[in-house]
C-alpha cells in the first residue's frame, strides 16, 4: 500500500472514530433526559464512558497495535483489583455468624483469661 492511500485510511479511521464518539455524546445527552434512578445512571454513564475512552485510548492513542502490553497491564489491574476486593473480607470473615452484640463486645472489653 502507499504512503498516501495508508494516510487516507488513517485519517477516515479518525473520522469514523470522531462520529462515533459524537453519537456516544449524543447517547449521553439522551439518557440524561431519561431521569433514571442514581444507581442505573451511573451504571448507564460509565458505560458509556468506558466505550467512548476505549474508542480514545485504542485509535487516538495507538494502543491498539500495543496488544502485549495492553493485555499485561488489563491482567495487573484485575489481579490487584481483586486483591482490594479481598482485603475487607479478611477483617469481617472471623465474625460471621456471630450475634453483633458478641462481636461489639469482644471489641469492646478486652478478653479474661
Amino acid at each position: 500500500m502507499s504512503d498516501a492511500a495508508e494516510i487516507q485510511k488513517t485519517v477516515k479511521t479518525y473520522f469514523m472514530i470522531g462520529a462515533a464518539l459524537l453519537v456516544f455524546t449524543g447517547i449521553t445527552v439522551a439518557a440524561n433526559q431519561f431521569h433514571l434512578a442514581v444507581p442505573a445512571a451511573i451504571t448507564v454513564a460509565l458505560i458509556i464512558a468506558c466505550m467512548k475512552g476505549s474508542m480514545v485510548a485504542a485509535v487516538f492513542m495507538h494502543l491498539s497495535h500495543e496488544r502485549k502490553w495492553i493485555y499485561g497491564s488489563l491482567l495487573l489491574t484485575v489481579v490487584f483489583f481483586i486483591v482490594l476486593m479481598t482485603i475487607p473480607l479478611f477483617t469481617t470473615l472471623e465474625h460471621i455468624g456471630t450475634p453483633e452484640h458478641a462481636a461489639a463486645a469482644e471489641h469492646a472489653s478486652p478478653e479474661r483469661h
